[in-house]
């Protein structure tokens, strides 16, 4: 089963570095050895313009396993994200990345960003995973939006940028 799972993400990668949307970063990591390793990828979303997540570059892990792309990857903001549906370890809830709700094996890691971008701004509340994020975001917009806000400028795209060439 690796074959057929090393063979979609090198497919991907190629597809991405030939189109991919302006300010996002998907990359495969190096091993030790120098070679690219195809299961572990390195992202990067950018806060989308005229929200409270503008000006910020979110990174995001992505690790693969063998049975790609039967399985969604497994999707970490890195560090965790203040957001209803991120928990506490950075790991992404969101239903295009459960096996048993939303995930289609023919879903692309393109399609996968875009779909982290939306959730950022558009929280399912239905499916909380980080507890005060949640309760904030429920109970005090005002705060909630103060707090992504910081949250946007402590991880502008340069200093993140610069972190990811390291």
């Amino acid at each position: 089963m690796a074959g057929i799972a090393g063979g979609r993400l090198a497919e991907e990668r190629k597809l991405w570095r030939k189109d991919h949307p302006f300010g996002f970063i998907a990359k495969p990591m190096k091993k030790a050895d120098g070679t690219l390793d195809l299961f572990n990828w390195d992202c990067a979303i950018p806060g989308r313009r005229d929200t409270i997540w503008e000006g910020g570059l979110y990174r995001i892990r992505m690790v693969f396993k063998d049975d790609f792309p039967s399985t969604p990857p497994k999707c970490k903001f890195l560090p965790p994200l203040f957001h209803p549906n991120v928990y506490p370890s950075g790991t992404i809830c969101l239903s295009l990345l459960d096996e048993s709700k939303d995930w289609k094996p023919s879903i692309s890691i393109k399609q996968l960003l875009i779909g982290i971008q939306d959730l950022l701004n558009n929280p399912n509340i239905e499916d909380p995973a980080q507890a005060e994020a949640y309760q904030i975001y429920c109970q005090n917009r005002a705060e909630y939006e103060k707090r992504v806000k910081k949250e946007a400028i402590k991880y502008s795209a340069d200093i993140v940028q610069k972190q990811m060439l390291q």
